[in-house]
């Protein structure tokens, strides 16, 4: 959901087709995984784990994106779009080609939440938050720039608009 929120702000309000979006969210969930794997027996409250490993896999996915994107967000069109698919497919078999990661298999995550029920709560809360982080900008400045960019490029740049900038 979180992704398919994140993916809205690209795509609806920005109006630019990035196809690359799985790729990173393939970066955060992995960095999250092997995150908790790794904390599993120093981190002991499941929360903390929970919200910790959502940080790191932000931050990571966050860098990742941002360095892919500084040199891929002065394209347009079809051209942006095809570049970002073949970002998230190198992601896609760089992770599935990693040993840590569990390959092909996956990262086999059983022993570190073998009850969801009690992180759900959490997720939901996430959810929310980031619906209520990304459909709030919208009334600011910068929303009203990305909405911009969206509606008129050309004009927007002449507006004084950054557009790499606000596409990053």
């Amino acid at each position: 959901a979180i992704l398919a929120v994140s993916l809205n702000l690209t795509v609806g309000i920005l109006g630019e087709l990035s196809l690359g979006h799985a790729g990173f969210m393939c970066v955060g969930a992995f960095t999250s995984a092997v995150f908790t794997k790794c904390m599993m027996h120093t981190i002991t409250v499941p929360t903390v784990r929970f919200l910790l490993a959502l940080l790191v896999g932000v931050v990571c996915a966050g860098i990742c994106g941002v360095l892919i994107g500084i040199p891929v967000l002065r394209l347009r069109g079809d051209y942006l779009a095809i570049v970002t698919l073949a970002c998230g497919e190198i992601i896609k078999s760089v992770i599935t080609n990693l040993k840590f990661t569990g390959g092909a298999l996956g990262l086999n995550t059983s022993e570190v939440y073998s009850s969801a029920k009690e992180l759900l709560p959490f997720a939901v809360i996430l959810v929310f938050i980031t619906i209520l982080v990304v459909m709030n900008p919208k009334k600011s400045k910068q929303g009203r720039a990305i909405m911009a960019i969206r509606d008129n490029r050309i004009a927007a740049e002449a507006m004084g608009v950054n557009i790499t900038k606000y596409k990053l």
